[in-house]
């Protein structure tokens, strides 16, 4: 069975950020040489988020609008979690909305994406909490020998 797996990391310059990583895990599948399978991304950090949307800056303003209304992060107090001494809870409840991973099908050497997926996010990832360098995983996996 072909595989590959790589770890790749992320410098997200705000709290919160998009990045489009449809290009890169594309990539990855090309060099996996993988026909048909599938292939997981997973956000390896806590507090990121992979999911497949329409890549549209308007749709992203509705996520930050919507995300915010439903855990907001401020006030910081509200929440138990940030009396550890961190300020990040509404980070976490962020990331089990938006979800850990995402599976796509592999056909003919490609991801096999809907109508809109093709130039959006496969994954677009989304830091909840902090700057700096998040990790990412990708593993792509044929499902033949």
């Amino acid at each position: 069975m072909k595989s590959l797996t790589e770890h790749l990391w992320f410098e997200v310059p705000d709290r919160r950020g998009y990045i489009n990583i449809t290009g890169t895990i594309e990539g990855l599948v090309r060099k996996s040489g993988v026909k048909e399978g599938l292939c997981l991304v997973n956000a390896m950090h806590i507090t990121a988020a992979v999911f497949i949307n329409d890549n549209e800056g308007g749709l992203l303003h509705d996520y930050e609008v919507w995300l915010e209304k439903l855990a907001p992060h401020e006030p910081t107090t509200q929440y138990h979690h940030n009396q550890t001494g961190e300020d990040n809870a509404d980070a976490h409840l962020k990331r089990q909305i938006m979800g850990r991973e995402v599976v796509v099908a592999i056909t003919n050497g490609k991801l096999d994406f809907g109508p809109w997926w093709q130039t959006t996010q496969t994954s677009a990832r989304q830091d909840y909490w902090g700057v700096g360098l998040r990790r990412g995983i990708t593993l792509v996996a044929s499902m033949t020998q």
